[in-house]
């Protein structure tokens, strides 16, 4: 007993020592290595509403998981309801409209008078017939003038004895024959004209119906984009409606559940906070010595404080351009150090160990080497 009591102090005296050692002599942090504490943070989602409505159907509940397009709150609209119901009476009045003037039209092309067509024709028809008269004319007209100069010339060589009367009597015969065949002409011009006016008004009374019908078409045309815009308002107010309907647009947690059922949401009101566990980061904040050194991609880890082992492979993403007062929770390595600077660290992957608001630390490297694997390794802040 008393060969083992020695034994015992000196190595009792042996622990004292190591942890007096250890105490004047803690590890000190690698000048390439920053340190810092902070707090999980993330991007949160207000899931509000783009119109107005009472809460009628609340699911939310603070951190329950979500998936996304799930539903989170319905609202209802009385206002919007009753627009719906109008724009569908609307709608089926007006498609009662079209199809009474479907009915319209249908019954004027059936009446339309069939000589429209025959009308057309017999114009056009007897326009070719005037013209072909008219060079007739034109022609006869000239041998008209060519028999009046024969026969005067033949009265002259009659008066003079150098024909026979028989001649000149030829003369005139042709003269009179031609010219009453040019009459003739000129009276089935005149027969032409009287027949191509009684087709234009005809045409006229035809062309009259068209436009009926044409104003009948142009009627269940505008009512058919009538009842094309009144549809387009109804997706609208059915959008509406379903946007009432508040669905998360990640897939993710549920941080606070802000309105209650009852409740009545302004245009822009927030049903639930949301987060998404891929936009977790740890905000540190670190003084302006190390700012300029610390850049956009440093490799760095973040260690919780529950699992002091088990480091968390991250990179900086953001590094604040303005400085600001130190936060009263945070803590760094000097008391005079007054501003500093936000620096993000993000998972290189999702980690479920990760929760909005835990304690954490965070290091980061300088030059990408020498990263800590437990927080033992590391002097105490």
């Amino acid at each position: 007993m008393k060969k083992i009591l020695p034994i015992f102090l000196a190595i009792l005296g042996a622990v004292a020592l190591f942890f007096i050692y250890k105490k004047l002599n803690p590890p000190k942090l690698p000048p390439n290595l920053v340190q810092a504490v902070g707090m999980i943070d993330g991007d949160l989602i207000r899931l509000g509403t783009k119109y107005p409505g009472k809460v009628q159907e609340q699911r939310a509940q603070d951190g329950m998981p979500v998936q996304k397009s799930q539903l989170i709150a319905a609202l209802d609209s009385k206002e919007y309801q009753a627009q719906k119901r109008a724009v569908e009476a609307k709608i089926k009045a007006q498609e009662q409209e079209k199809a009474a003037a479907a009915v319209d039209l249908a019954i004027a092309q059936k009446s339309l008078p069939q000589n429209v067509k025959k009308a057309k024709s017999s114009l056009k028809a007897n326009e070719a017939k005037l013209q072909e008269l008219q060079k007739n004319i034109d022609s006869l007209k000239a041998v008209v003038a060519q028999d009046k100069k024969d026969y005067n010339r033949y009265k002259k060589l009659y008066a003079q004895n150098l024909i026979q009367k028989h001649l000149l009597e030829q003369a005139r015969l042709k003269l009179i024959s031609d010219q009453n065949r040019l009459k003739a002409l000129y009276d089935q011009k005149k027969a032409l004209q009287s027949a191509i006016e009684a087709a234009r008004s005809t045409l006229a009374q035809a062309k009259s119906e068209l436009k009926r019908v044409e104003a009948l078409e142009r009627k269940l045309q505008a009512l058919g984009a009538k009842i094309k815009a009144t549809k387009a308002n109804l997706a609208q107010v059915e959008a509406i409606l379903r946007d009432l309907n508040l669905t998360s647009p990640i897939e993710g947690f549920v941080v606070e559940k802000v309105a209650q059922v009852g409740e009545m949401l302004p245009p822009g009101g927030v049903v639930a906070t949301l987060i998404d566990p891929k936009t977790l980061y740890l905000k540190i904040f670190v003084d302006t010595i190390h700012t300029g050194k610390i850049k956009i991609g440093d490799k760095g880890v973040i260690f919780l404080d529950a699992y002091p082992n088990r480091p968390i492979e991250a990179r900086v993403t953001h590094v604040a351009q303005k400085a600001e007062f130190t936060p009263k929770e945070v803590a760094v390595r000097s008391d005079r150090i007054q501003r500093v600077y936000a620096v993000k660290l993000t998972p290189t992957k999702p980690n479920p160990l990760l929760k909005l608001g835990l304690p954490a630390t965070g290091v980061v490297s300088l030059n990408g080497k020498g990263l800590p694997r437990s927080l033992d390794e590391l002097p105490p802040l």
